[in-house]
């Protein structure tokens, strides 16, 4: 939704809410999550410790906040890379992407929930983890379609869609995560050529091997 057609009382307390999110990713970027007070966040935005309260009941509220606010973001970024024009290879290479990019985008907000779900000392409760598995869930199904359509058209190998999409999207997690910890010395964008070539050869058939893996722009060591 367009939040310029909300009332003006509406958009003023998305935007207080918003200032409040981001100055808390600040201070959990810069001193770790654990280590900041609501007072602090309060300072740092420049409300009042009670207006604080009036958005978010206690801080493991605004962070749930933050993630779920980033989860949609990420979901929305994605759905629409796998629902350009194309063909399945297409929109899957569109997936490969745009998925660094709005992981480069919102950096500071990944390694912070890589930080906090890692420690032993924040456990989200399970209406949470539901609300975010559906999110992740509902992406994954719609994803999973595009590799249905790339089997229908004799492009992919049958198997089964949702495990083909998982394949794809663990894959480039374990490549960003790696580009997250050492970014000068795993650079995504120099990686997409490999993942393409590692998971087209995988599951392409000989009718598009050819034409695919040539446009791929990867060359294989020693060739």
């Amino acid at each position: 939704m367009d939040n310029t057609s909300l009332p003006r009382r509406q958009r003023e307390r998305l935007r207080h809410r918003q200032e409040i999110m981001d100055a808390a990713l600040r201070l959990f970027s810069e001193r770790g999550y654990h280590n900041v007070s609501m007072q602090e966040i309060a300072d740092k935005s420049e409300f009042s410790i009670g207006s604080l309260y009036k958005f978010f009941k206690n801080k493991e509220d605004l962070y749930r906040a933050m993630v779920l606010d980033r989860a949609y973001v990420f979901r929305d970024t994605l759905m629409k890379a796998i629902e350009r024009p194309g063909d399945a290879v297409d929109r899957m290479k569109n997936y490969i992407r745009a998925k660094g990019e709005v992981f480069a985008a919102n950096i500071s907000m990944v390694r912070l929930y890589l930080e906090v779900t890692s420690g032993s000392r924040f456990n989200l409760k399970a209406g949470f983890d539901e609300e975010i598995q559906g999110i992740y869930e509902d992406f994954m199904d719609r994803f999973a379609s595009v590799f249905s359509e790339g089997i229908e058209k004799g492009l992919f190998h049958a198997s089964d869609p949702y495990y083909m999409a998982l394949a794809v999207e663990g894959l480039t997690n374990a490549f960003l995560f790696l580009w997250a910890e050492k970014p000068e010395r795993h650079p995504y964008d120099k990686i997409i050529p490999f993942i393409e070539h590692i998971l087209l050869e995988g599951i392409l058939t000989g009718k598009a091997r050819q034409r695919i893996l040539g446009e791929s722009g990867y060359k294989a060591p020693g060739s």
